[in-house]
C-alpha cells in the first residue's frame, strides 16, 4: 500500500468546497481559493452558499488556502472553477486560464490535472492542455496528465449530494482513469462510470443540462400560448402528469450557472463544426425571453402605474446564488413599464445584489404595504409560508398578486386582492 494521493482542490464555491470536504474525509486535501476573504470565512467555518453547514466545516481535515504555493506537491490537481458566458452569450473560459497559469509553476511530472468545470467537447485536451503546457514548462500526456469528471452538484439539493451521485470520470491513459476511479470511488456511495474518452465525458455534462433546458423552454412556449387561451399552465401540468409517460417539467425563469449556461457552450462548439444547432438555440431563445413576457403580462394586467414589491432575486428557491438570475429581467422589464420596483430576497446578499444588478434589496418586508402588486418570483419557504393575510397587508385594496411560481394556487384570497398567475 502507497502513500494516498495529496489532492488540491482550485476553486472553493458551490462545487469545489464540497467535494473538498468530501475528499478530505479520505485523503490529505488543500482548497485553493482566489479570494482571501473566502478563505478567511472557511477556515471560520462559514460557507455563505449554505452547502456546507459550519460544524462539518470546522470538523473537517480539509486545509485552505489563497497561496498558490502550498499547492507545490500535491499529485492530484482538481480545477472547480466557474466557466459563464460573456455579454455576448460566448463561453468565458478566462477562469479555466487562470487556473492553468496559476498551476503551471507548482505542478510536477506525473501529476494528474483534473477538470470539473463545463465545458464544450474539447477544451480540456485542446484548450487547457496547451495552456497548463505553457504555465509549466511540461508536455501534456509524458509529463503531467489530465482528466475530467464534470459536475453535477445541485445547489440547494440535500438529496443528491456530492457523496451520493454517479461520477463520471475520463482520462487521457487507462492509468489515469483508475486512479480517478479510485480516488471518486472514495468519496460517492453512486456509480463510477468510466467515459469512453474526455471529449465523451465534457459532451454528457453539456448536454445533461441542454436537455433540462429544451424540455423548460417547451413548457415555457405552451404557457404563453395556454395564457392566452385563459387556461392555467398548472392546471394543465395536474392533468398532464396523470399519464405515466408525461415528464413533469415546471414553467419558469431559466437561470442560475448551468441550465442558462451549458447550452450556449453546445451550441458554440456545434457553430465551429459548421452546424447550425436550431433546437438548442430555440430553446434559449425562449427561456431568455420569459422574463420579459412575464413583465410585459403583469404591466398589461395592472393597466396602470403604481409601486411593486418582487418577492425573491436569486436563480432558484432557498439559495443565495444571485448568478445568472432571470428575475432581473422581470424587474427591469417592469421598470421599463414605468413602475417602480421594490425587491426582497430572504437568501440573497445584499452587497452582491448591488454589485451584480444594481438592486437595493429591502431589509425585511415587516411594515411594508401599499404595494400595487407583489410579484412571488422565487419560491423561497420563507414565501410560500405566507398567508392570505400577509399576503393582504402587503397590498393596496384591489392589488394584483402576481405568482409566477404558482406557490400560492391553494391560498384563498379576500375578495379585494386580484391573483394573476401562469
Amino acid at each position: 500500500m502507497g502513500e494516498p494521493p495529496r489532492i488540491s482542490v482550485l476553486g472553493l464555491g458551490y462545487v469545489g468546497l464540497p467535494l473538498a470536504v468530501a475528499l478530505a474525509a479520505h485523503y490529505p486535501v488543500t482548497g485553493f481559493d482566489i479570494k482571501a476573504g473566502r478563505i478567511e470565512e472557511i477556515a471560520k467555518g462559514l460557507d455563505r452558499t449554505g452547502e456546507i453547514g459550519e460544524e462539518v466545516l470546522k470538523a473537517s481535515r480539509l486545509e485552505v488556502t489563497a497561496d498558490a504555493g502550498t499547492l507545490r506537491g500535491s499529485d492530484v490537481f482538481i480545477v472547480t472553477v466557474p466557466t459563464p458566458v460573456d455579454s455576448e452569450n460566448q463561453p468565458d473560459l478566462s477562469a479555466l486560464q487562470s487556473a492553468c497559469e496559476i498551476l503551471g509553476p507548482v505542478i510536477a511530472r506525473g501529476a494528474t490535472v483534473v477538470f470539473e468545470s463545463t465545458v464544450y467537447p474539447g477544451v480540456t485536451e485542446e484548450i487547457c492542455g496547451p495552456w497548463l503546457e505553457s504555465a509549466s514548462g511540461l508536455v501534456s500526456g509524458t509529463d503531467f496528465f489530465l482528466g475530467y469528471s464534470p459536475e453535477r452538484i445541485n445547489p440547494g439539493d440535500k438529496e443528491h449530494t456530492v457523496d451520493r451521485i454517479a461520477k463520471v470520470i475520463s482520462g487521457q491513459t487507462p492509468e489515469v482513469v483508475e486512479q480517478l476511479a479510485a480516488i471518486y470511488g472514495r468519496v460517492t456511495t453512486g456509480e463510477i462510470f468510466r467515459a469512453a474518452s474526455i471529449k465523451t465525458a465534457e459532451a454528457a455534462k453539456v448536454i445533461e443540462n441542454a436537455q433540462r433546458d429544451i424540455n423548460i423552454a417547451f413548457v415555457n412556449e405552451v404557457t404563453m400560448i395556454f395564457h392566452k387561451l385563459g387556461i392555467s399552465i398548472y392546471d394543465v401540468l395536474d392533468a398532464a402528469n396523470t399519464k405515466w409517460n408525461f415528464l413533469d417539467f415546471q414553467p419558469g425563469l431559466v437561470g442560475g450557472h448551468c441550465i442558462g449556461v451549458d447550452p450556449y457552450y453546445l451550441a458554440y462548439r456545434a457553430k465551429q463544426v459548421q452546424h447550425n444547432p436550431e433546437v438548442v438555440l430555440a430553446g434559449r431563445r425562449i427561456n431568455d425571453g420569459m422574463g420579459q413576457f412575464v413583465a410585459d403580462e403583469i404591466a398589461q394586467e395592472m393597466n396602470g402605474g403604481g409601486r411593486i414589491l418582487v418577492l425573491g432575486l436569486t436563480f432558484k428557491e432557498n439559495v443565495p446564488d444571485l448568478r445568472n438570475s432571470k428575475v432581473i429581467d422581470v424587474v427591469r422589464g417592469l421598470k421599463g413599464h414605468g413602475f417602480d420596483v421594490d425587491v426582497h430576497d430572504t437568501h440573497a446578499d445584499g452587497d452582491e445584489a448591488r454589485q451584480f444588478y444594481d438592486v437595493e434589496l429591502l431589509p425585511s418586508i415587516d411594515g411594508q404595504n401599499g404595494y400595487a402588486c407583489v410579484v412571488g418570483a422565487v419560491a423561497h419557504d420563507e414565501y410560500r409560508s405566507l398567508g392570505a393575510n400577509r399576503l393582504r397587508a402587503l397590498l393596496a385594496p384591489n392589488g394584483l398578486l402576481a405568482d409566477i411560481k404558482g406557490m400560492w394556487r391553494e391560498t384563498k384570497l379576500p375578495p379585494d386582492v386580484r391573483r394573476w398567475q401562469l
